[in-house]
């Protein structure tokens, strides 16, 4: 009689192992879903971790992007300044002729005497 009950009405050591077997492994299964699922939900690459971090990188983003258009608002503004409305030619050219050390064919140029020098 393997396998059924003894004739005192006891299970076999067998019979025992199966019933408890039975009765722990449908929770074990469920309870490692749940842990699967609960560290995916963390951890995961679209878990809260990553949304934080994603978070973060969007703030950085968006202060370079105000930074950006900071600077572009400034270059645009010295642009705007150099257009032929706002430009005078007569006042840039003799401000390039400064800079280069340049005078035109028509000039009469007059030289100063250079100071002593201080001891």
């Amino acid at each position: 009689m393997a396998g059924k009950m003894v004739r005192d009405g006891r299970m076999s050591i067998g019979q025992a192992f199966k019933r408890r077997g039975r009765a722990v492994v449908p929770p074990l299964i469920f309870l490692s879903l749940v842990a699967y699922f609960a560290w995916n939900a963390t951890h995961g690459d679209r878990g809260l971790l990553a949304q934080a971090k994603r978070r973060q990188e969007l703030n950085v983003a968006r202060i370079d992007l105000k930074k950006a258009q900071s600077d572009l608002r400034g270059w645009e503004h010295r642009v705007d300044g150099l257009r032929d409305r706002s430009l005078e030619l007569d006042a840039l050219d003799g401000r390039a002729r400064a800079m280069l050390n340049l005078v035109a064919p028509g000039d009469l140029v007059v030289p100063l005497p250079t100071a002593p020098k201080a001891p």
